[in-house]
């Protein structure tokens, strides 16, 4: 969901909290565990809550172009949003975009702050699409980060998209595109091939 079809959430909240720590994505670092342990010590040393987090994201819009893109790709075929994000994160922006399928993460939150994460399962993005699969789906998948090309090498056909250099250098095997109507093409290529 993040950097692809909308902003990334953690970089938001590092630039509206001023806290240059909170820019790390999974762009930077392929350990997610170690992210979000880093990430939870972090706003808690600086006392921000998940209300402060929700803030920053309810003044968050999609990506350009993003709406549109979904829209037409769920025209064509099913869609499901598999991500890292957590449930307390993504309502307001799977609201602007005409509420797709997510699959994602929950917080753990006492009063207010966020004091752990729970995964849904070990490497969920690549299960998800390997469930798909069994169920007799084609899956395509495109992502832009480390902890989705478990899920693209899974899929039948796999895509980064406004990928950063160091993923796409070390990921020559996907495709890497720029646009999402470069990737609708790609998408609609794939389904016809």
């Amino acid at each position: 969901m993040e950097g692809v079809l909308t902003p990334e959430i953690w970089i938001a909240v590092a630039e509206k909290s001023g806290i240059p720590e909170l820019r790390r994505t999974t762009r930077d670092e392929p350990d997610y565990d170690i992210l979000m342990r880093g990430r939870l010590d972090c706003i808690n040393r600086h006392g921000l809550t998940l209300s402060d987090i929700q803030d920053v994201i309810g003044e968050l819009d999609p990506l350009p172009g993003a709406k549109e893109f979904l829209d037409e790709l769920r025209s064509i075929v099913p869609v499901v949003i598999l991500s890292d994000t957590f449930e307390q994160f993504a309502t307001p922006l799977i609201s602007k975009l005409n509420w797709p399928a997510l699959l994602c993460h929950r917080l753990v939150v006492e009063d207010d702050r966020v004091v752990n994460y729970q995964l849904r399962i070990r490497e969920q993005k690549r299960e998800a699409v390997s469930a798909f699969k069994r169920m007799n789906y084609f899956v395509i998948s495109a992502g832009d980060s480390y902890n989705d090309t478990t899920m693209l090498a899974e899929a039948d056909a796999g895509f980064l998209i406004h990928a950063p250099q160091n993923v796409i250098d070390k990921f020559p095997q996907f495709k890497a595109v720029t646009s999402h109507a470069d990737l609708l093409r790609e998408i609609k290529a794939a389904i016809s091939g």
